[in-house]
């Protein structure tokens, strides 16, 4: 039993109580005996149970609590703080506000607590990072590394596409601490991660929660500030598009694996930073010549040729290694080929001299 049902079944109960109730009060007044008024009533309480009762109970907890957890923890903190911090002052012109008298004097203290409570929390949670950062600052006036590398963090603003949180790799790249600035994820950004999410195809679905699992895990890693924004371009439909009109607005940098979005900034003047491009940069680099074992697993597309793995996921393409199939072997580089997709090796079984041979003619 879903808890959308469960909450449909005891509102129903609920509202045809209610509407019961005010049928019969309301008897004299529409001229039905009472009987018939208040079976009418019910019957408006139980359909206005059954469709509405979901939105006013289980979905805004629902909305809530995707909130929270999508909610930085420094945000969150701030925030709590911020509401604290105007309830206090609220609570403190209570006592001479309610001295004014009815109505006002009744009136004026609980509405004035609500609402301090909701300016101190939104102005806290709004300025979290720039509190957070004064906060650690101080408490970081001994050490020089720490401040100098929490001002670093505050000052490059980087934007995060959708591609990004589904690929995941920028989580380990944030645990390294070579990104030298704010992670920012535009609201667009986690609204498509979420349709994608929600897809009733299985592998889209499985790529959003994934998106999602590896949000979460960024906003808990201690190296990289990362944090949600609002900002948005209205007039600008596309996600990608939208993007790259927020970055030159914020004068940010994109960070993204998608081939086109990186393309389409660059002509722009946007900066964008390829995590491929990172990859591939970071990968085992052989030069010609230089001998490495492999394990052949597949044959390769011209006749002959058997195709192997590095552990970082580079190809390599062996000349005369079909006979070598599910065996490791020694080969040795004779070209590399580097492009935006990748890069890939191309060798011969070691101390295959005819095929050396054939590379060096083909070269």
């Amino acid at each position: 039993m879903s808890i959308d049902f469960l909450s449909r079944f005891v509102g129903m109960v609920v509202f045809a109580l209610i509407g019961a109730r005010v049928g019969i009060d309301a008897s004299t007044f529409i001229g039905y005996p009472s009987e018939a008024s208040a079976t009418l009533f019910a019957t408006f309480g139980i359909l206005l149970g059954i469709i509405i009762t979901p939105w006013i109970t289980v979905r805004p907890f629902r909305i809530l609590r995707q909130t929270i957890n999508e909610m930085p923890i420094e945000v969150l903190i701030m925030a709590l703080v911020g509401g604290a911090i105007g309830a206090v002052f609220t609570l403190l012109l209570a006592y001479p506000i309610s001295l004014l008298g009815a109505p006002l004097g009744n009136l004026l203290p609980p509405l004035l607590t609500v609402l301090g409570v909701y300016v101190g929390a939104t102005t806290f949670a709004v300025r979290a990072r720039e509190i957070w950062f004064v906060v650690s600052h101080r408490l970081a006036i001994g050490n020089t590394a720490a401040r100098t590398r929490t001002l670093n963090q505050t000052q490059r603003q980087l934007l995060l596409d959708t591609s990004v949180l589904i690929d995941g790799r920028i989580v380990d790249i944030a645990k390294t601490g070579f990104i030298g600035g704010q992670l920012l994820i535009p609201r667009f950004v986690l609204a498509e991660l979420h349709q994608v999410a929600d897809s009733s195809d299985m592998l889209r679905r499985n790529r959003g929660r994934r998106g999602l699992s590896k949000l979460n895990e960024l906003q808990r890693n201690d190296m990289t500030l990362v944090k949600i924004i609002e900002e948005d371009i209205e007039e600008v439909n596309d996600v990608d598009n939208k993007l790259v009109a927020l970055a030159q607005q914020m004068d940010a940098a994109i960070v993204t694996n998608d081939y086109n979005l990186n393309k389409v900034a660059q002509a722009q003047g946007v900066a964008a930073l390829n995590i491929n491009l990172l990859a591939n940069a970071v990968k085992t680099i052989y030069i010609p010549g230089e001998t490495f074992s492999i394990h052949v697993i597949q044959e390769g597309r011209d006749i002959g040729q058997g195709v192997g793995y590095l552990e970082d996921g580079t190809m390599v393409v062996i000349e005369n290694g079909k006979g070598f199939m599910d065996r490791t072997i020694n080969v040795t580089a004779t070209r590399v080929i580097t492009r935006d997709t990748g890069r890939m090796i191309f060798a011969v079984p070691e101390g295959d001299k005819r095929a050396l041979a054939s590379q060096a003619l083909d070269e």
